[in-house]
């Protein structure tokens, strides 16, 4: 029961500490909460996407690949 009050606090605290970041950088950009919140989310899945595609141009399996394939020649 104590861990399970500890995490419900945890999580309170970071769902209130996101509003307080986010209400923050509001007041210093001047502008709506939604908006920078929005705004963060579209750069999140925008940094996302790059790295899976990077991550899945390194991928180690698929660079063995490649230079085997450039050693049989």
């Amino acid at each position: 029961m104590l861990m399970l009050s500890i995490f419900h606090f945890a999580a309170a605290m970071a769902r209130w500490s996101l509003k307080l970041a986010t209400w923050l950088v509001a007041c210093s950009l001047n502008m709506p909460e939604p908006v920078v919140h929005d705004t963060g989310v579209f750069v999140f899945v925008q940094v996302q996407t790059i790295e899976n595609r990077i991550g899945k141009a390194l991928c180690p399996m698929r660079l063995l690949r490649q230079l085997r394939s450039l050693l049989q020649r």
